[in-house]
């Protein structure tokens, strides 16, 4: 089984392109409401939260783990998982399949937008750096929890267009480094100059679990919350209404 965990609805975006590519797999998905959002917290609350995280999944059976939150995988310690008996080929994080996918195209002007804790970690910089190429990056701390709160789009949109506007010319290529914001991707369309190309890593995710992961199963998706949401809710009716699924609230 495959377990995905988040700290709320973002990681949905994963697993929806998971899903599609691999209907038949049983996956387990652990959204850790109650202490999102991750985008504030310190690296030593993060690697904590994840370990719990991690192990709840694989309690349960998860045998491959999608880390579908970027502030958790830009600060993943891999000794922290020697108790969990989690071999580390068996974790698949955000970053590597974004600096995978643009290995080939050391030539665009990247902005890079995510989560405070994602840019502070430094490891996108790292990373894009290691294949010769630079980006820009910026962080937009309160967008995770203004799309798990409903904020209107009208006000989103203001957000986004502010931080946006100081960049206006100095990118071709807008990666959302944070899986909460592919859930309002129109509005970063309608925030970006005419032109550019909004990259999503979710794609490139799922087809390294789809190169990792050979089981089959009923494709029956269970979703394990650790606080009640009515847009987690929403989502998950949204992208698998016609899947098999189960919402249960945990502690």
């Amino acid at each position: 089984m495959i377990g995905v965990f988040d700290s709320g609805s973002g990681g949905l975006t994963v697993l929806r392109e998971i899903h599609s590519l691999l209907p038949h797999t049983p996956v387990l998905y652990f959204g850790d409401l109650k202490n999102a959002p991750y985008g504030s917290r310190s690296p030593e609350e993060l690697g904590v939260l994840t370990v719990q995280g991690f192990k709840k999944l694989s309690d349960q059976g998860a045998t491959l783990i999608v880390s579908a939150c970027n502030s958790a995988s830009a600060n993943i310690v891999v000794p922290l998982f020697e108790g969990l008996c989690i071999r580390p080929e068996n974790i698949i994080e955000m970053v590597g399949p974004t600096i995978k996918a643009f290995a080939e195209k050391k030539n665009k002007k990247i902005l890079l937008v995510a989560t405070e804790a994602t840019i502070r970690s430094g490891v996108y910089q790292q990373a894009f750096h290691g294949i010769g190429g630079a980006i820009q990056t910026l962080a937009l701390p309160h967008l995770a929890r203004a799309i798990e709160e409903k904020t209107s789009a009208p006000a989103v949109l203001a957000m986004i267009s502010e931080a946006l506007a100081p960049y206006n010319g100095s990118y071709d290529t807008l990666i959302l480094a944070c899986t909460h914001f592919p859930l309002v991707e129109e509005v970063f369309k309608r925030s970006v100059p005419e032109g550019v190309e909004i990259f999503d890593p979710a794609e490139g995710v799922a087809k390294e679990v789809v190169g990792h992961y050979r089981g089959q199963g009923s494709g029956k998706l269970q979703f394990l919350i650790s606080k009640d949401s009515d847009f987690f809710r929403a989502k998950v009716a949204e992208f698998f209404g016609n899947s098999d699924y189960t919402i249960d609230v945990v502690s």
